[in-house]
């Protein structure tokens, strides 16, 4: 069967994790995955013309072979000012097992202590044969980044990552102590050793770029401690953000996989495969979340389909945000308070999931304190239904969702700003496999509308946020021994911004991912006969520009780099 050969070739295998990063037993490459209905990826449609000539054709091998393309994502590069620069390294390590980089951090001399940008970057390469691992870098407390890496080829790959961080500048003007860990196994079989260096740009002030102390960049970042969090008493904003991942703990990576008791499947959850991230203050629920379905690049029993293009989201995990300013007003008092954040659908007394909470404070710094209320909480009941059909293929239907609206206002040096943050998430599914898993699969859809009315001066902003994330694939295991997996994944983005009830700023995203792999399963990896095409379309729409980019790949070679508009 599927489940049991596929698991006999990986047993033992470790998806690393961090202190924080609850961990366990995974084989990332063996878990089930995919939907009975697919259709075969197609090929990319791209739109018109390119603005730029596409990249030169490389005729593709007949299969995959010993080295492959350096893994690359479709996403734009992160922007630079042209202003001058400070580079400080972070990180410089090798890692073998689970123990964790320590250093220290300084500020750096030269570009003052206000920053335009600040941009992170980590350099890495691997070779031999490894499996994907779940990395955290945190200095002074404070996690900025969170990232897994890919599985090299026998001959060796390099790959590279960038993220905007300057929304931790307040950080940044302080020393402190750095950690980062990517937890790895390495011994005969695993023979990938993780070599990693991570360093910090700092863009300075000038006349010609934007400075980072604006309404964009908190005046402080804070973490919980033991679980509570005490505010400047002039805090007029507050947002969290909860790097909130499911992994580590067996089935929890592949949570969206998981049924009831009654359905005969591997992964189990008494309340199905619905999964919502909630944070609450003082016992108060206020924020709701859809956790994104993210897929590291051994997952859905293939890892032949990420060698080149990882799925949306894998080498730079965005934390969910939650904006908390309702509650300002409670929060302000200069006591601790209580922030607890779950997975709401992880089985009871099972880990899998980590949420280490960042919190980003505004400050009102013509006044000492700042007084308001919470004027409303009001949340609809949770809808979860799974609905198991006997047959052959066996079928789970899931429908799920709720609704949450805070509101609440504070007091400040230039009047009364009001807060309301209204949510709605919802969740459809239907998992289909066949007796021994030897086809398995899932259509999904999550999505997550949120809207933010700031309400001050006599003058309402409003930003609306449309989030969709989809998942659409199959894996077979044929009698052959050949292992088939299709996917699709989607992760998409409407943003307005209003002011006044008119349209200030706008942006579209459509990061869609298609990949097509099959391989000998229970086969030495010389006698696997590879073949898979895997492609990504990233475009982004909006009012500050526009970039669009095509990747396509056959079997680990890049055929098509097109990049439009």
């Amino acid at each position: 069967m599927r489940r049991r050969i596929v698991m006999s070739m990986l047993a033992g295998v470790f998806l690393a994790a961090s202190t924080c990063l609850a961990t366990g037993p995974v084989s990332a490459a063996s878990l089930p995955g995919a939907a009975l209905h697919a259709p075969v990826a197609a090929p990319v449609t791209p739109p018109d013309s390119p603005v730029t000539p596409p990249h030169a054709p490389v005729a593709a091998p007949a299969e995959f072979g010993t080295d492959w393309h350096d893994p690359l994502t479709a996403a734009p590069a992160t922007s630079r000012p042209h202003a001058k620069s400070c580079e400080v390294t972070l990180a410089e390590a090798q890692f073998r097992d689970f123990t964790p980089y320590r250093g220290t951090y300084a500020p750096p001399g030269g570009c003052g202590d206000r920053w335009s940008k600040v941009v992170l970057r980590l350099d890495g390469k691997v070779k031999g044969r490894q499996y994907d691992r779940l990395g955290y870098l945190d200095v002074g407390g404070v996690e900025i980044f969170r990232t897994s890496t890919p599985e090299p080829s026998p001959d060796g790959i390099e790959w590279s990552v960038e993220k905007d961080v300057t929304r931790y500048s307040d950080t940044f003007r302080r020393g402190g102590d750095v950690e980062m860990l990517i937890g790895n196994v390495v011994d005969d079989t695993y023979t990938g050793v993780l070599d990693v260096k991570v360093t910090l740009t700092f863009y300075a002030e000038g006349r010609a770029t934007r400075p980072a102390a604006t309404p964009d960049t908190p005046s402080r970042v804070l973490t919980l401690q033991n679980g509570t969090l005490t505010t400047p008493r002039n805090s007029e904003r507050i947002v969290a953000e909860v790097y909130a991942t499911g992994s580590g703990g067996g089935c929890e990576e592949f949570w969206y996989l998981t049924v009831p008791d009654s359905a005969p499947y591997s992964c189990k959850a008494p309340g199905g495969p619905y999964r919502e991230v909630q944070i609450k203050v003082d016992g108060r629920l206020a924020g709701i979340a859809e956790p994104f379905p993210n897929v590291w690049t051994g997952g859905w029993s293939n890892p032949f389909l990420w060698y080149v293009i990882p799925g949306p989201r894998a080498f730079d995990v965005k934390p969910i945000e939650y904006d908390l300013s309702p509650f300002a007003g409670l929060l302000d008092d200069g006591r601790p308070h209580r922030v607890d954040v779950s997975a709401v659908g992880v089985p009871e007394g099972q880990s899998g999931w980590s949420a280490p909470v960042n919190v980003l404070v505004w400050q009102d710094t013509r006044r000492a304190h700042v007084s308001g209320a919470l004027t409303e909480a009001t949340a609809d009941g949770l809808a979860n239904t799974s609905s198991y059909t006997p047959g052959s293929p066996e079928r789970l239907d899931t429908v799920g969702g709720h609704r949450l609206t805070v509101s609440g206002y504070v007091d400040t040096s230039h009047g009364r700003v009001t807060t309301t943050v209204r949510r709605v998430l919802a969740n459809t599914s239907v998992h289909q496999w066949t007796d021994g898993e030897d086809t398995d699969g899932l259509r999904a859809t999550w999505s997550d509308d949120q809207t933010v009315t700031v309400d001050g001066r006599g003058t309402a902003r409003t930003t609306r946020t449309h989030r969709t994330y989809t998942m659409d694939g199959a894996t077979t295991l044929g009698p052959d021994g050949r292992l088939r997996t299709v996917m699709r994944l989607g992760d998409r983005a409407a943003v307005d911004e209003l002011r006044g009830g008119r349209r200030t700023a706008w942006s579209r995203l459509d990061d869609t991912y298609d990949g097509d792999a099959t391989y000998t399963a229970d086969a030495p990896r010389d006698q696997r006969h590879a073949v898979g095409r895997t492609s990504e379309r990233y475009a982004l729409r909006g009012s500050d520009g526009c970039h669009d980019r095509v990747l396509v790949t056959e079997q680990g070679a890049l055929t098509v780099d097109h990049r439009y508009c």
